[in-house]
């Protein structure tokens, strides 16, 4: 039986990389899963279904409220509850992807020479977008009295990663966990930040160093299924830790190991 069975997941912007992986992830264990995405179609989420568990994709720009509300109306309406939120929309990789747009753009560049517009894609889709999908998830959680809310974070929050825009995100989004996280005891949903490592769902040998975005949804998955999630509440956790913890492999059978040290 898969261990996920009768379970509402939903992964925020899931249409590539560490979304995608954790959504199929998710399905592999036998979820249901929504996944949004600005752009995304039902050959988003073919992979979900497949794998075992049901996969239903959603367009939401999570820079509008409106939209994110919908969505969060529409599992009311079809299912009733909601039992796991993975808080993984980011804007901040935009200008990387977009080279031709954006060609003077360098991610190293000091702070004082960064674009502003930076702090707007960072901060209001990588943090901001977490925040609202968080109180929209929290009042559907705090009807049934449990739930897990997992916000996708990055060493950055600790340590210098080459742009501070980036790591101001990233502790945000570590310090909205904690705080979240006690507001939320006596209801008992949980709430933790992420870690992944080195994302490569290329590579072609096994490589302690980098690991897949499925690896990441392995995490979410083990949390999910542990009866004693609720001592992580308000934790920092590192996918690569939580394997060890818990058993589980990457899909190439490898072990990664933890990307960097806090």
């Amino acid at each position: 039986m898969k261990p996920l069975k009768d379970k509402i997941a939903l992964v925020t912007g899931g249409t590539r990389n560490v979304g995608k992986g954790i959504a199929l992830a998710l399905g592999e264990a036998g979820a249901t899963v929504y996944v949004t995405g600005r752009s995304i179609s039902e050959k988003d989420v073919q992979g979900i279904t497949k794998a075992g568990g049901k996969g239903i994709a959603l367009v939401c720009n999570h820079e509008h409220d409106v939209e994110v509300k919908e969505v969060f109306e529409l599992i009311e309406k079809n299912e009733g509850k909601l039992d796991i939120l993975v808080n993984n929309a980011w804007g901040g990789y935009n200008r990387l992807r977009n080279r031709k747009a954006y060609p003077e753009f360098k991610w190293k560049a000091a702070f004082w020479e960064q674009p502003f517009g930076l702090w707007e894609e960072m901060i209001n889709v990588g943090v901001r977008s977490n925040y609202i999908a968080s109180v929209y998830a929290t009042k559907l959680m705090l009807k049934q009295k449990y739930g897990l809310i997992a916000n996708i974070s990055f060493y950055a929050s600790r340590k210098y990663y080459g742009n501070v825009i980036y790591g101001v995100a990233k502790a945000a989004v570590d310090k909205m966990t904690m705080d979240m996280s006690e507001e939320l005891k006596k209801h008992h949903i949980t709430c933790v930040s992420l870690y992944p490592g080195y994302i490569d769902d290329n590579k072609k040998t096994p490589n302690p160093k980098k690991e897949s975005s499925q690896f990441v949804g392995r995490a979410i998955v083990s949390l999910a299924t542990d009866k004693n999630i609720f001592n992580k509440t308000g934790k920092i956790l590192v996918a690569a830790e939580l394997a060890r913890e818990y058993g589980f492999k990457d899909i190439d059978g490898s072990q990664p190991e933890p990307y960097d040290k806090l």
